[in-house]
Order: C-alpha cells, then sequence, then structure tokens
C-alpha cells in the first residue's frame, strides 16, 4: 500500500514537473514585452553558446542599451555579414516576433542543415529584436499608448509633443519627401539627419562595416509589402533589375507558404514616396540587398495584428528572407569557397570548432 501511494506522488510529481517545464517553454507565437524579449536573448546565448553572442551596439534616448544578437561559426576569419532589424517603430508588434522566430528557426536548422551551417560558416547574422526600445515600451503602457510610432525623444524647442520617426531620420535623401517638419506629426523626421541615438547607433555599427554586409533586411508591418531602394521617385538602384528579381523570388518563397500575396517595388511605386529611411540608407553605403519588409495584413487588423497569425505570418516570411539571403550567400560564395565552407560543415560535425583549431 505504502509502495502504491509512494508510486502514485512520484507520478503525480513528474507530471506536474512535466507541465512546469512547458509552462515556462518561451512562447514564440504570443507578443512578448521588452524585458522578456531581453531575458529570451540571454538564454539564446545560453542554450547556443558556440554559435551566439550578444552585442551592446549603442543607447536609446531613455539610455537603455540598444543590444543586437550576433550568430555565427566562430572559425577565427572577417566573415561576411547579414543585418536584420525588427521594432524600429514601436506599434509593428509583429516585426519583433518575427525577429525572435527568425532567430529561433536558423538555430535549430544549423545543426541538422548542411546549407545552414555552410551559411553560418560564411556569414555572421546581426539581429536586433527591438531597436526602438523606448517606443516599444511605451506602446506596451496602456491602451492609450498601443499605436505609439516613433521614438521617445523630446521635440524640438517650444515643441510640447514627444518622438522622431526613427525611419525618416537616416542620411538618405533626408527631409525631402514623405516626411513632416511638424514635431507633433508620426513621420517628423528629425531636427537633422541622424539626430537620434538609436538611427546614430545604427549608422556607426552597419557604417563601420559596410564592406562585410551583403544584405540588409529591416521589418516593418503592414501592407505585406518587400519594398527596394530608393523612396524617392528621382533615384533608381544601380542593381534594381536584381533586387525585384531577388524581391519576386521571395514573394513567390512567401506565397508557397500561407498563399499570401506580397507585393515587390520601389516605395513610390507601391506604397508611396519617403526619405530618410534605413533601407535607404543601407543601399547607399554599398550593400547590395536592403529591403524592407512589411508584414501582414492588407489592413484588417492593421498593426493590431491577433496573436493568432502570428505564427503563419512568421512562418511565411521567414521563407522570403531565406530566399534573399540564400542569394546573397550563394552569389557570393562558389568555388573554392563553397569547398572550404562545406570543409568546415564538415569539422563541425565531427566536434571541431574555432576554439579547438586554435
Amino acid at each position: 500500500m505504502l509502495f502504491s501511494v509512494g508510486l502514485s506522488l512520484v507520478v503525480l510529481l513528474s507530471v506536474v514537473g512535466a507541465a512546469t517545464v512547458e509552462r515556462v517553454e518561451y512562447d514564440y507565437y504570443k507578443y512578448h514585452p521588452m524585458p522578456e524579449i531581453t531575458d529570451w536573448m540571454v538564454q539564446a546565448v545560453k542554450d547556443y553558446p558556440e554559435v551566439v553572442t550578444i552585442l551592446e551596439y549603442g543607447q536609446t534616448y531613455e539610455k537603455r542599451t540598444i543590444s543586437l544578437l550576433k550568430i555565427g561559426i566562430n572559425t577565427g576569419e572577417k566573415k561576411k555579414a547579414i543585418w536584420m532589424d525588427c521594432g524600429i517603430h514601436a506599434r509593428e508588434w509583429i516585426a519583433p516576433a518575427f525577429c525572435q522566430y527568425f532567430v529561433r528557426e536558423i538555430l535549430q536548422a544549423y545543426k541538422t542543415d548542411p546549407k545552414m551551417q555552410a551559411m553560418m560558416t560564411n556569414m555572421d547574422f546581426y539581429v536586433t529584436p527591438v531597436l526602438n526600445i523606448d517606443g516599444y515600451i511605451h506602446s506596451w503602457k496602456d491602451n492609450t499608448t498601443r499605436l505609439w510610432r516613433k521614438n521617445r525623444s523630446p521635440g524640438p524647442l517650444n515643441c510640447t509633443c514627444y518622438g522622431t520617426d526613427l525611419n525618416r531620420n537616416f542620411n538618405a535623401n533626408w527631409g525631402t519627401l514623405g516626411i513632416s517638419f511638424e514635431c507633433c506629426d508620426n513621420t517628423f523626421c528629425g531636427i537633422k539627419p541622424v539626430s537620434e541615438p538609436e538611427a546614430q547607433a545604427v549608422t556607426y555599427f552597419v557604417g563601420n562595416r559596410k564592406e562585410d554586409f551583403l544584405c540588409f533586411l529591416t521589418i516593418h508591418s503592414y501592407g505585406q509589402l518587400l519594398l527596394l531602394p530608393f523612396g524617392h521617385p528621382n533615384f533608381t538602384a544601380s542593381n534594381y533589375d536584381e533586387l525585384m528579381k531577388v524581391g519576386r523570388g521571395a514573394a513567390d518563397a512567401i506565397r508557397s507558404v500561407h498563399g499570401k500575396d506580397y507585393t515587390v517595388g520601389t516605395s513610390p511605386d507601391v506604397l508611396y514616396a519617403n526619405s530618410g529611411s534605413s533601407r535607404d540608407w543601407a543601399r547607399m553605403q554599398g550593400i547590395p540587398l536592403t529591403y524592407t519588409f512589411e508584414l501582414r495584413d492588407d489592413g484588417t487588423f492593421g498593426f493590431e495584428l491577433p496573436q493568432d497569425q502570428i505564427q503563419p505570418t512568421c512562418e511565411e516570411a521567414y521563407s522570403g528572407a531565406l530566399h534573399i539571403i540564400t542569394y546573397a550567400h550563394d552569389k557570393t560564395f562558389s568555388g573554392a569557397t563553397a569547398t572550404a565552407a562545406t570543409l568546415w560543415s564538415m569539422l563541425l560535425a565531427l566536434g571541431v570548432t574555432g576554439t579547438t583549431l586554435m
């Protein structure tokens, strides 16, 4: 009898323990406030210390640290890179959700997928889950702040409003089109180019490594669009045809997942003209493949996309992003370089790392 009771207790404790583990499992299909995203970043390093590190590269106006996840295999060599940022506009919650999903997917893939192993050998992924941290935190405050877009810096002298539109603040045809100089407007571009600390952080970090970056992806919502440079109709990217071809391939990849159509083109052609975007700035720095993803939906819910759409949105967007990244990789790495990557993947499979080779 005592044995039976003891056995039942053990079974009960096991069930409770399993349930506890399940409860603390990170939920990629819900929206997370900033403290949970920060904890998730720390946990990613703990779970994948061989390929993930956290880099701090700036501060917001309210003195919060801007951090990214650097993901890649340490080969001991200088590497090419992929940039992805999410949450430059505070209210676009699906964007940080996608960055987190993207990180999970590439980390799960690299251990078993030879292609991802090769890409992580040749390239590092720099992923900023939330760029506009102050604004994002403000958008979580209550229902009155949910649709906050800008950062939280105070307006210029004699202005009682807060915030600059960070995606109008980059030094790319700044202040010319699709902006406002009225400090209370949502598209207020700031008092000068790169006046905002968040824009300064990206400009400094990416600008100092611009020759390394093959691809610059900035994630937004909504509209189901893939936007390529430039936002100003008087300027055309020198590789416009390539950008359109790769973009259409990404849209095809997106459509193949859940049947959603994404429109590909420059912002003036498919949305509206604008200036001062990070995408245009990145292309002006010589980064060849620069895109803005405008995720779901088409306006039914707008910025307040229901949580039950997080999973399908992330699944399709991942397919599109991976198409662009794979193209960038394969265009750059071929022949002897690809052979070297294959060799490194074999060494990785045998448990040899950059540390052990040193």
